[in-house]
């Protein structure tokens, strides 16, 4: 499990889209919710910190809410049927894969904390981290994060 680590990411402001729906949409919906969104990258002029596709994701044993945002400075004037939010800063555990191989990096993940004994924070939002290059690639990498109790 050499690609999974523990981080402690700052506190991030993000404004985006959601879905929210049973298990048995997903990855879809998630995907068809991304691609939505890019699309309306636009919308947020040059507000967008970085090129980083997050998608904050927070679901129970039935269904899940899954995002796709940006991280933005404060925004005054949010895109309509865009929502603004912070993610305090928290410790997670990390694994580095790609958009190919993202079951294999949550089985490898959750492998690592189970062994490392280390406790998830069940009320936080865990996070997929998407680094899109705009010349299109096939698989891109990603980062899975999930909250970590202090």
């Amino acid at each position: 499990m050499e690609n999974c680590s523990i981080v402690t990411k700052p506190a991030l402001h993000l404004v985006g889209i959601s879905y929210c729906g049973p298990y048995s949409t997903f990855p879809d919906e998630a995907i068809r919710l991304q691609t939505e969104f890019l699309k309306r990258k636009h919308e947020l002029n040059d507000a967008s910190k970085s090129t980083v596709l997050y998608s904050p994701y927070f679901g129970n044993e039935v269904f899940a809410t899954y995002w796709a945002c940006y991280e933005v400075q404060h925004l005054e004037e949010v895109p309509p049927g865009m929502v603004q939010f912070t993610i305090p800063e928290h410790r997670y555990a990390m694994v580095a894969c790609s958009n190919k191989r993202i079951g294999e990096g949550y089985e490898q993940l959750h492998t690592w904390i189970n062994e490392m004994r280390i406790e998830k924070q069940e009320n936080a939002v865990s996070l997929e981290l998407f680094y899109i290059d705009e010349h299109h690639l096939e698989e891109e990498p990603v980062e899975l994060l999930i909250p970590l109790k202090d």
